[in-house]
């Protein structure tokens, strides 16, 4: 499934280069960080009001449309899902209690 990430990565790339007015996402990238922030915290409050409602295809929708917003702020960083995977990856295997104490190393 990380296919789409990919594919959604090289979309979210493109739209870089369009003008603002020729997609919803380029539109987000020439607002800036502080509009695509904005959205990444209104998705975020969308998915926990669905959570708390219990409507499972609610929730799902609203991650969904959570992560699209975190994957435009990652690619506005420079960033794409390969990073956040990475990071998954190295933290496989540990628990919590492990990783939080890595971080303040």
């Amino acid at each position: 499934m990380s296919g789409i990430l990919q594919e959604l990565a090289q979309v979210l790339e493109q739209r870089k280069q369009e003008s603002a007015d020729s997609s919803y996402v380029a539109g987000l990238y020439a607002k800036g960080l502080n509009q695509i922030l904005k959205k990444v915290g209104e998705e975020a409050a969308e998915t926990i009001i669905a959570a708390k409602e219990g409507d499972k295809q609610q929730i799902i929708y609203e991650t969904a449309d959570l992560w699209f917003h975190c994957m435009v702020m990652l690619a506005d960083q420079g960033l794409g899902p390969d990073d956040v995977l990475q990071e998954l990856q190295h933290r496989f295997g540990l628990s919590g209690l492990e990783e939080k104490a890595q971080r303040k190393n």
